[in-house]
């Protein structure tokens, strides 16, 4: 250590360490807290934490594409299932078909994370993503049906933690479905706080003398529980005895549970707002399993946060918004195709501005969405675990999924809302709710994950500092907090240089229209990060109790995340002329977004002198705003766009089953279409001028437009059997 740095210590850094560590003035981080954050990679997060992003690194990061198995997978297997399975009849019989199980099981659908040495598919989770995905646009309780195998739980815990002996007896049985999981993590009492588990294991010897610990445990919510033979769980594992070491509480610990063992009860069902996926209670009472039932073996004893918090953060990005991205994709079909067949006033709705407006924000929306989809699992893919990231994607693909679901349902109006086999979204507007109440409410993802924890893992230096105070190690904290202070320094400089020249001073990567939204995505990271630490300095451990704060940090990373891979796609499909236009409507909303957190922070950020002054700060970055008014036109394009070009239409809802419902819905809209001239000049000069052909085009689509427009209607007999 040289003169300078001693000098410094001892004069400046020792005295502000005391007063930092006696007053509490940084946040502190718990054990728990500590394993969570350390559970995932800081990935593209950490590039927009910095001030100043790296464009290179985050448009050289690998874009993801099916495998020549994985396609064929999709065209065939999947194909066949969404064939076999008609969603009205699955909630009227409350499950699926016994043939569609035995196909799921056959075609090994819940091995597909499982690889091929085992019996699975050995998919990618971009592979993985896209089944879910379009299995979503046939039957949410299809989906969900296959995607709980494939995410948090027994095949997943395995692969990372198994034993060997573990992993071949357990996965080959997964792979082939002989063996059905399901992962029993929530409680009444701990619900999004996991590390509140109250489900008990205590460590016993038999009559034997062998080690076991006998089960006590009480979840809710558990997917597949009720048909599980195989149960992963979470539970607070005791040793009273001291039959394994000193320690009494051994930690939260996860271990397989055969389903049929005495004193398990499985005899009972939850009903998830009318959705008939799986879902039930799990009750267990003095239920004897082995230490080698642990996963992991008596290693695992003591790691299930760690196995849970690296698992549940890469479900985050895979499940929820593969759904939420299929179900985004179908509402944004079914708007652009009805709206051509559906007729008002002598027009097709199509025409109408207002409708319009909401097909293009839908289209901009989902094309978004399938952006920030695909660029996450490539993280993924090249074996990263982007905790934040994954958080973001939850948080937003379900929110999107909702708004998408509601807005559609708006433009088909009565045919949304009454119930039946014709109808294509009302079962998708039932799951909305439930995909947003799964891995933590949303309100708890958005003010407590997002920045919560991403601004102490993925800031520069946060977390070091930290915890080089409470390791009361005075030369770390010494290096890493005044490098915090040039960092500060200079995105203090970078977000005035940046706002003063409203982000032209930024060299962008990529020339034509993206330049642009480069530019001002750096300029909005400056500006983010140095805010960020002046909240940090402002609110130290009180931060993660500001959580309106936080949230408002939290949607202006996680909107710079969003639109950093919305560009990404769009560089990665080649720039295509016809997408600027969607490029354009979803960057502009993304901005906006940003413009009214910041909005919010310098409102709420601080109160007496020092908040006037951020208020007075606000007023003036309202006249200097990232955003801008979308304009009309430019949704009316991409609703056009959406609405007339089959092409552009397949382009953004791409990967959705086209058979059934839908494909009379695409027959509807072609027809319609084939036949505006002949209609125009029926509605002009009668029927007597038109020729033979134009009648025949206009009977076929008039038939095609009853069909859809016609709603499912029920003789009581038929209405009280649907209703039981």
């Amino acid at each position: 250590m040289n003169f300078f740095k001693k000098t410094r210590i001892r004069i400046f850094t020792r005295p502000l360490f005391h007063v930092l560590k006696q007053k509490g003035l940084l946040p502190k981080i718990s054990d728990t807290e500590k394993t969570a954050l350390r559970a995932g990679d800081v990935w593209v997060e950490g590039e927009f934490f910095s001030g100043k992003p790296d464009f290179d690194k985050i448009y050289g990061y690998v874009y993801p594409k099916l495998t020549t198995q994985e396609q064929a997978f999709l065209d065939t297997e999947v194909e066949e299932v969404c064939a076999m399975t008609e969603d009205w009849d699955v909630f009227q019989n409350r499950d699926l078909p016994p043939e569609v199980w035995a196909y799921l099981k056959e075609k090994r659908f819940f091995g597909m994370i499982i690889p091929k040495a085992y019996g699975g598919l050995g998919f990618s989770a971009y592979g993985h993503s896209c089944v879910i995905e379009k299995l979503a646009t046939r039957s949410q309780v299809l989906a969900i049906t296959v995607m709980v195998p494939n995410s948090l739980g027994p095949a997943e815990l395995l692969l990372h933690y198994g034993l060997d002996e573990q992993k071949k007896h357990y996965l080959p049985r997964l792979a082939d479905g002989r063996d059905i999981p399901c992962f029993a993590l929530t409680e009444p009492e701990a619900g999004s706080d996991a590390a509140s588990i109250q489900s008990e294991g205590v460590v016993f010897k038999d009559k034997t003398g062998k080690l076991k610990i006998r089960l006590q445990f009480e979840k809710r919510y558990i997917t597949l529980s009720a048909i599980a033979s195989v149960i992963g769980l979470a539970f607070v594992c005791k040793d009273p005895e001291h039959l394994l070491g000193e320690a009494e509480d051994l930690g939260i610990t996860c271990a397989l549970v055969d389903a049929s063992l005495k004193g398990v009860d499985q005899s009972k069902r939850h009903d998830p707002l009318y959705v008939p996926f799986v879902n039930a209670p799990l009750i267990g009472k003095d239920v004897i399993i082995d230490i080698d039932d642990v996963i992991g073996g008596a290693e695992g004893i003591g790691e299930g946060w760690k196995m849970l918090m690296e698992s549940l953060a890469v479900g985050r990005g895979i499940s929820l918004p593969s759904t939420s991205t299929g179900g985004s994709k179908l509402a944004a079909y079914v708007a652009a195709t009805y709206s051509v067949v559906r007729y008002q006033f002598g027009l097709s709705i199509a025409k109408f501005e207002g409708i319009s407006e909401v097909i293009g924000r839908i289209g901009a929306q989902t094309y978004t969405l399938d952006a920030a989809k695909t660029f996450t699992l490539g993280a993924i893919d090249s074996g990263a675990k982007p905790a934040v990231a994954n958080a973001i994607m939850k948080y937003h693909s379900t929110e999107k999924f909702r708004q998408n679901i509601l807005d559609a349902m708006d433009i088909q109006g009565g045919a949304a809302i009454i119930r039946g086999p014709r109808n294509l979204l009302a079962h998708a507007y039932f799951g909305a709710p439930v995909a947003i109440t799964v891995e933590g409410a949303n309100i708890m993802t958005r003010t407590l994950i997002q920045f919560g924890q991403g601004m102490i893992r993925c800031h520069p230096y946060a977390y070091g500092e930290i915890d080089a105070l409470q390791r009361e190690d005075i030369e770390t904290f010494d290096t890493l907090l005044f490098a915090h202070i040039k960092h500060v320094i200079r995105n203090a400089f970078r977000a005035c240089l940046l706002g003063v020249s409203r982000g032209y001073l930024h060299r962008p990567r990529e020339s034509g229209v993206t330049q642009r939204y480069e530019q001002k995505l750096s300029w909005a990271s400056a500006k983010f990060a140095f805010l960020s630490d002046v909240a940090l300095g402002l609110m130290g451990q009180d931060l993660k109790r500001r959580e309106s704060i936080s949230g408002r940090f939290g949607d202006i990373l996680s909107q710079m995340y969003m639109l950093g891979a919305t560009l990404k796609r769009f560089l990665e499909e080649g720039s295509k002329k016809e997408d600027e236009v969607v490029l354009k409507v979803a960057m502009a909303r993304g901005f906006n977004e940003i413009d009214i957190a910041f909005a919010g922070i310098y409102q709420n950020l601080s109160g007496g002198f020092l908040g006037k002054l951020f208020r007075l700060k606000g007023w003036f970055g309202s006249l200097n705003r990232f955003g801008e008014v979308i304009k009309d036109d430019d949704l009316h394009q991409i609703a056009l766009m959406m609405s007339n070009n089959k092409y552009a239409r397949e382009r953004i809802c791409h990967n959705i089953y086209t058979g059934g419902r839908v494909a009379i819905l695409e027959e509807a809209t072609l027809a319609m279409q084939a036949a505006k001239e002949a209609l125009a000049v029926l509605k002009n000069s009668g029927e007597e001028v038109l020729s033979a052909h134009e009648k025949d085009l206009i009977e076929k689509a008039r038939t095609l437009q009853t069909e859809i427009i016609t709603v499912d209607s029920f003789s009581d007999e038929e209405y009280f059997k649907c209703s039981s």
